[in-house]
């Protein structure tokens, strides 16, 4: 009985082991040689092509970013301490990806998707690649869309519209980043989703902006993308990339994103860094020749899509640090060349407390007012010649010792719209707000203030006007344009504020002053 049960097993173990046929798979694997700064050289691998991902033991990853004769150079994504010389490298047949999706939206992350913020890991998501190619021209739509900022200064003078390339040039510490993120900010119930990618930033500094947005309620909206200083700079180079390819995920839905860069500077070097390394011949300032193209192909990608591919726009808003308020450099008349304009940030200005540090006459949107709402349209043109006008005259006033009464009222005109440019941190404007501040100013009504007491005056003109025509400042608000008689309207309510602004003032020895304190103390 027991011979027959285990002939019977062996049997069907045999019959079993006749049905297996065992499929070999046929893999490359490489040796790695040599590895240093973000680089390691292999043997092996002969089919490997060109930006292709290879896997190292251990679960270090590298992009192929050199093929020679005898060697094959890759720049790694992570500091692996193991990886070292006879380390074995396998070449995934897949090029480099990155997560997209919903999920995404609240968490600070890095390029291949390994969460930074402590939360719980991203789990299974779709991936795409970090290099993708640009829209077809066809495929693009006009730009007339604003994408408001909240900054004064640059809805009515530097307009930005959806799916621009508009560049923020300036020296270090001169707030850059202040403005991007007040950029991102103001988008909070605008319906449009921000992405906040951080460049070789110290890790405080990136901290900074988390606590800002999750503080200001604006982090649920916001992917962050971090690739820090201490990173390796193979994924300092590919984080910008794969931002945009987490934008273009929500364009391709419909969507409209805004995307800042910050900063493209750092990317450069890092890129300069493993050319040097890869031994590629240097060019100007040591970047190697195609330093242009990186950041051409990465910025192209931002558009406004038409209709038919669901309307969705990426508007790009890079970063770029300039040395001694040099604009000719390299790297700054690239990003100028590749740019539908830029937003200089002055040092001057910024020293004398002028903030936003905005040089207006330095600045330029080349999609100009096509993307302004028409309101903006009817105040923009006279502010900007008026500002225009009193920046010459301001230089020509330092020479003079004695200036007739139209130059001396141009200058204090000039001043108080500078005055009114001025404007605090993480507190953007509404469309509204703004065109009630900027009509006041354009018709000289603030002209009879001193400067130190134009900020209350703006306070009281843009509360003033949302008590007695909230109906009109809905109607600034939504973009629509104004009647004559409307602005009139407008008007008088701005005469009839600041007139009982000067009868407290005349009540009290505070005055409008007071209402500063005021204002400070409610803030508190």
């Amino acid at each position: 009985m027991l011979e027959r049960l285990l002939d019977d097993t062996l049997d069907r173990l045999e019959a079993a082991i006749g049905r297996v046929s065992p499929a070999l798979e046929l893999q490359e694997v490489g040796t790695v040689v040599e590895v240093g700064g973000g680089i390691a050289r292999l043997e092996g691998l002969p089919g490997v092509t060109a930006e292709e991902l290879v896997a190292f033991d251990g679960g270090g990853l590298g992009i192929v970013f050199n093929l020679a004769p005898d060697a094959i150079e890759v720049m790694l994504l992570d500091d692996r301490p193991e990886l070292s010389a006879g380390s074995r490298a396998r070449a995934t047949g897949r090029e480099v990806d990155t997560p997209v999706g919903e999920a995404l939206l609240g968490r600070v992350l890095d390029a291949t998707g390994r969460v930074l913020d402590g939360g719980d890991p991203l789990g299974t998501l779709e991936r795409w690649p970090v290099e993708r190619p640009a829209p077809a021209i066809l495929d693009r739509a006009p730009v007339t869309v604003p994408l408001e900022t909240g900054i004064k200064a640059i809805d009515a003078l530097i307009p930005i519209g959806r799916g621009q390339r508009e560049l923020i040039i300036g020296d270090r510490q001169t707030g850059k980043t202040s403005v991007a993120i007040d950029a991102i900010l103001n988008q909070r119930d605008k319906g449009v989703i921000c992405l906040y990618c951080a460049v070789g930033q110290r890790g405080t500094a990136v901290s900074r902006v988390v606590d800002t947005l999750r503080d200001q309620q604006a982090l649920p909206n916001t992917i962050v993308l971090v690739a820090s200083d201490a990173d390796a700079p193979g994924l300092r180079f590919i984080t910008p990339y794969a931002a945009m390819t987490m934008a273009e995920y929500f364009m391709a839905r419909g969507r409209d994103v805004l995307v800042v860069l910050d900063d493209l500077t750092r990317h450069a070097r890092a890129y300069r860094e493993l050319s040097l390394l890869a031994r590629r011949p240097p060019g100007r300032e040591a970047f190697p020749g195609d330093i242009f193209y990186i950041h051409s192909r990465l910025l192209e990608r931002s558009t406004q899509l038409v209709e038919r591919l669901g309307g969705g726009s990426l508007t790009a808003l890079p970063i770029i640090e300039t040395q001694g308020q040099d604009m000719s450099a390299y790297i700054p008349t690239n990003l100028i060349s590749i740019t539908d304009g830029q937003v200089y940030l002055s040092p001057s200005l910024f020293h004398k407390g002028f903030l936003p540090a905005i040089e207006v006459g330095r600045s330029v949107s080349r999609v100009g007012g096509k993307t302004q709402y028409p309101a903006f349209r009817q105040v923009a043109g006279d502010l900007r010649l008026a500002y225009a006008q009193f920046e010459e005259l301001e230089t020509f006033s330092r020479f003079a010792t004695r200036l007739d009464a139209a130059t001396r009222q141009a200058i204090e005109h000039g001043r108080r719209v500078r005055e009114v440019l001025k404007q605090p941190e993480h507190r953007p404007f509404s469309a509204g707000e703004q065109l009630v501040v900027l009509k006041a100013v354009n018709e000289g009504l603030l002209d009879g203030l001193p400067l130190e007491q134009i900020a209350a005056a703006e306070t009281r003109l843009t509360r003033g006007a949302q008590q007695r025509l909230p109906a009109l400042c809905a109607q600034l608000d939504s973009g629509e344009p104004l009647e004559e008689a409307q602005w009139q309207q407008l008007l008088e309510a701005a005469r009839a504020v600041l007139g009982e602004a000067a009868g407290a003032a005349k009540g009290g020895p505070d005055g409008i002053a007071g209402e500063t304190a005021g204002t400070a103390r409610d803030a508190g």
